[in-house]
């Protein structure tokens, strides 16, 4: 079994679209990763992480209903087990193949969930899924604002992609269940919050805070407020729909992974307008909002800051979060693991990926030539430190992760109420 706390760090898979479909955004491509791929879990070793968020690229791998190239999921997987890196496998990451289209597609979830099953049966080691990486910033980025995939700005379109979203990660979950009876689900979601500009700001910034909650409230079966309710049903989502996430819940196989950076907070107009409010309440003020609301277990999944000019500015964000997460696990928070993504410098994100620019972003542990920044060397030490203190002192429970190495002796054992019941995860 895996220590009690998981440090981990992510290989960057976003693959949306934009222009109107005619250019897809491939950060593994743009991070030279299908060239790198053996270097980078180099890296991950030099850094004495065992877990790595990663997944193979989706609209590479699933080519038709059904039909799968697993050409390169199988080097990378391949090597991943044998190094004993224990992946959170990230299915899909803010893009669909071009044959699907985009979220507004109500075969999604079914084509997907099909897909997560093949995934489980072709790499049974695998424990840990993030099946669908932050669907309310997708839907958000995909429908309202309009910036990639259907590129549409309506509330419609908005509600159609989240439920779509949420129920694909729900049949994913139960697809790899059948494989896996001990699956844990890292749900790794953006956590936002919405600041009132003015006193008239108050009742549109109450909305978008209620607006926040909707992908994770479905996808753990939580009854929305009033207002919700009226919401999703005046833009298109039926009783029979919504009780369906109702029906679905599978909380008690489920960690609650929480991202936070500096962009996550916003002021709110009367108009209802948003603009960046930078870090004003923090990670661990907003990630007690959401396990207030949830009670699972967190995992701080995604966090970063550029290497500015004095190149400490990630190493003082890295010395933050990691206070912020000290903070919350004191507070008597079931706060199981921490996150820097990505492991490299990532494309494009200073435009969020709406632009196809080129422009290098130095968010990584290393940069695009492989060679260690200096937050990598203070994540590097800051492991060190820890590791070995954090489950002595914890709070909880071990997390029941089974390494790739332990799977074939742990698998007589595992029967579908062992991940959770009764344990750190139980409800």
């Amino acid at each position: 079994m895996h220590p009690g706390f998981i440090f981990a760090t992510g290989i960057e898979n976003s693959n949306p679209t934009i222009d109107g479909g005619r250019t897809r955004m491939d950060e593994l491509e743009k991070c030279g990763h299908y060239t790198h791929w053996s270097l980078d879990f180099d890296l991950v070793q030099e850094l004495g992480l065992r877990v790595l968020r990663y997944g193979p690229p989706l609209h590479r791998t699933l080519v038709g209903p059904e039909r799968y190239d697993w050409e390169f999921s199988d080097l990378a997987f391949t090597d991943l087990r044998r190094r004993n890196i224990a992946p959170i496998v990230d299915l899909c990451h803010f893009g669909v193949p071009d044959w699907i289209g985009n979220f507004q597609n109500p075969d999604f979830p079914e084509l997907f969930a099909s897909y997560a099953g093949a995934f489980a049966r072709r790499y049974p080691w695998v424990q840990m899924y993030t099946p669908i990486n932050e669907m309310w910033i997708c839907a958000v980025f995909s429908t309202l604002y309009g910036w990639w995939n259907e590129q549409l700005r309506t509330d419609v379109a908005f509600v159609t992609a989240i439920k779509h979203l949420v129920k694909a990660n729900i049949l994913a979950m139960h697809e790899i269940l059948k494989i896996r009876p001990d699956a844990l689900f890292v749900q790794s979601e953006s956590t936002e919050y919405f600041h009132a500009e003015s006193p008239d700001a108050i009742g549109p910034a109450e909305i978008k805070n209620a607006l926040r909650f909707l992908a994770l409230d479905l996808n753990y079966g939580r009854r929305v407020d009033s207002e919700m309710y009226e919401y999703l049903l005046d833009n298109g989502m039926t009783r029979g729909e919504y009780h369906f996430f109702l029906q679905h819940n599978l909380k008690h196989h489920c960690i609650m992974g929480n991202d936070y950076y500096q962009t996550n907070e916003h002021y709110v107009s009367a108009d209802g307008l948003t603009r960046a409010a930078g870090e004003i309440f923090g990670y661990a003020v907003i990630t007690h909002q959401y396990y207030n609301r949830y009670r699972l277990p967190v995992m701080h999944t995604e966090t970063n800051l550029c290497q500015g000019p004095t190149g400490d500015e990630a190493v003082y964000w890295l010395k933050k979060e990691w206070a912020n997460v000290l903070r919350v696990r004191n507070n008597g928070v079931p706060l199981i693991g921490f996150t820097w993504y990505s492991l490299t410098d990532q494309v494009d994100w200073d435009s969020a990926l709406r632009e196809n620019n080129g422009n290098v972003n130095a968010l990584g542990l290393f940069d695009l030539d492989r060679k260690i920044r200096p937050v990598g060397v203070a994540y590097r030490e800051l492991v060190r430190a820890w590791e070995t203190v954090l489950p002595t002192k914890s709070i909880c429970l071990q997390v029941p992760v089974v390494m790739p190495h332990e799977f074939d002796s742990e698998l007589s054992t595992i029967h579908p109420e062992s991940p959770v019941g009764g344990s750190l995860l139980g409800q």
